[in-house]
């Protein structure tokens, strides 16, 4: 013995490590296949209308109908239920393809899919997911997942809606507000409670089809951004849902929702994410033939290290991002991850975005530019699925436990 390790305690360890599950950021053939395949929808379909769909505050139903073709709203889920099969970093590569060109689809792929389709896929039932699952995956309604309401947003514990059970039905009333994809009127997950002095364990999840008697759009909201997404204010008065709709088991729709927001997360994280770097491709390019003084400004030291921060923080999403996803695909706990990459995704696209208009200068503020569309959708990503400050208590928590 000299101290070192034996060849077979060396062998052992090395079987070890190779048996482990190592993440890889290496993107494999066929997410390669799509995410050039999504480049050119997005290229051909999206991009030459995105301008339109802001200024005309809605996304046209023919190319919600092309993306269901192309099985953009069923991305992760399996072929059985009418999903694509694919895998997390597909889907986000998806929404983050999407949003380059307009955070409004990007949006409406990601509420659709990881607040609607993934409760009903993870907590249902065979037959609700038999049931409720093909519509959506395919494109035939739009789900939302309406939780936010007037005087509660960031604390869901404080839920005011109600339910009571009238034999085989439920009876919900209360009202909802900043439900994304709210007014395509769809299919929802609603989250109620039927005792509030329970506050968060008294909170049950349902799906509910949003074109049920007693569901009254009060207004779709006029937004400083992502003017192209339905974010809608309801009433529930007295709209009566069949009991086998309640999602998972009664109590435990507070638990349900943040699962639901943890995965949710990654996908605004990814909308974020395609954001920036929307706003910096067109900046590299707008600096390469933008002149003063003679030169391109490219050349200049002050716009390089702008361009080399814009980059620094959009790589540094993208392998959060990853990360979460990966985690998500091996069914590994995902919390902390989730959080870190819509904290610094979110972040990252309102800086990026604020330093591609600096860049563009006085162009950057007008709408031709685009960048000026961009800076506007980006805030948003900070607020909704968890604030900034709501994230950070999450990643506390995590730290601390």
């Amino acid at each position: 013995m000299n101290g070192g390790v034996c060849p077979e305690a060396q062998g052992r360890i090395q079987r070890k490590i190779n048996r482990r599950e190592r993440i890889n950021f290496e993107l494999t053939h066929d997410q390669k296949v799509l995410q050039s395949a999504v480049r050119d929808f997005v290229e051909n379909e999206i991009k030459p209308i995105a301008a339109k769909i802001d200024e005309e505050h809605r996304i046209p139903d023919e190319l919600v109908a092309y993306m269901s073709e192309m099985g953009f709203l069923g991305s992760y889920f399996p072929e059985e239920y009418g999903g694509a099969g694919l895998d997390m970093m597909s889907y986000a590569i998806l929404v983050e393809e999407i949003s380059k060109a307009c955070a409004s689809t990007g949006v409406l792929v990601s509420a659709h899919t990881s607040l609607c389709c993934n409760p009903i896929y993870a907590y249902g039932t065979e037959e609700q997911k038999k049931q409720w699952l093909p519509d959506l995956l395919t494109g035939k309604k739009i789900g939302c997942f309406l939780l936010t309401e007037p005087e509660a947003g960031s604390d869901a514990g404080g839920t005011a809606t109600t339910y009571r059970i009238e034999g085989d039905e439920v009876v919900i009333n209360g009202a909802k507000n900043f439900i994304t994809n709210g007014g395509y009127l769809g299919t929802g997950i609603v989250l109620a409670s039927f005792d509030r002095s329970l506050k968060h364990k008294g909170i049950s999840a349902f799906i509910v089809d949003l074109q049920s008697s007693g569901v009254i759009i009060l207004k779709n909201e006029n937004k400083m951004g992502i003017c192209g997404s339905y974010t809608t204010a309801f009433a529930l008065d007295n709209v009566r849902v069949p009991l086998k709709n309640l999602l998972g088991q009664e109590g435990k729709g507070f638990n349900i929702a943040m699962d639901t927001l943890d995965g949710g997360r990654i996908g605004i994280a990814s909308q974020a994410l395609g954001i920036a770097e929307g706003a910096f491709e067109r900046s590299v390019a707008y600096s390469k033939e933008r002149k003063q003084f003679g030169q391109t400004i490219s050349s200049f030291q002050a716009i390089q290290f702008k361009l080399a921060d814009m980059y620094a923080r959009i790589e540094t999403s993208k392998l959060l991002i990853y990360k979460a996803t990966w985690l998500k695909d091996h069914k590994k706990k995902f919390s902390l991850e989730s959080a870190l990459c819509k904290l610094h995704a979110s972040e990252t696209a309102t800086f990026v975005t604020k330093e591609a208009m600096q860049i563009h200068g006085g162009y950057g503020y007008i709408a031709d530019y685009e960048i000026e569309r961009m800076y506007r959708d980006a805030k948003i990503t900070e607020i909704y699925e968890g604030t900034s400050e709501v994230q950070r208590i999450v990643i506390a928590k995590q730290l601390l436990s």
